[in-house]
């Protein structure tokens, strides 16, 4: 993602194993309290279970699967935000398990830098960029890639 200021998007920032995520207010249909969950044995580690939202199946996602975090149990603070992702030419409704929901806040362009490839414990192409707010630094995950990815 390169840096300017017709880059700025309002972002539903939340936390995953204690770093703060940004995803693009725009996909984000709701977001939820814990509900119950149906493992789907042979599923994707990251994709293990399914959930019910308004009659309609959900595949539900842990990112930190895939970004290679510590695996904790849910809190009184844990959501599912419940996204819509174009898929193989087609939007898919998504949930993803959040720590903790904070708010939707603008993302100036200008202060979103591209992904190190030095440091990071992620693969930098699960990553569009990190954005600075303050002292803060906010990861922008590419969603798509993330579910595109082998």
């Amino acid at each position: 993602m390169v840096a300017n200021d017709n880059q700025s998007f309002e972002a539903l920032t939340l936390a995953l194993g204690g770093e703060i995520f940004a995803i693009d207010a725009n996909c984000v249909h709701e977001i939820l309290d814990m509900i119950p969950q149906t493992d789907v044995p042979g599923a994707e580690p990251f994709v293990g279970s399914l959930i019910n939202v308004r009659g309609k199946v959900v595949p539900l996602s842990d990112l930190r699967i895939k970004f290679g975090m510590e695996l904790t149990p849910p809190t009184i603070d844990t959501r599912i935000v419940v996204v819509e992702i174009p898929l193989g030419g087609e939007s898919t409704v998504v949930g993803l398990l959040a720590d903790k929901v904070y708010e939707v806040t603008t993302i100036g362009g200008a202060s979103i830098e591209e992904t190190p490839d030095i440091g990071m414990r992620w693969r930098p192409d699960f990553i569009k960029g990190i954005g600075k707010r303050g002292s803060d630094f906010i990861v922008i995950p590419d969603i798509v890639r993330i579910f595109t990815a082998d």
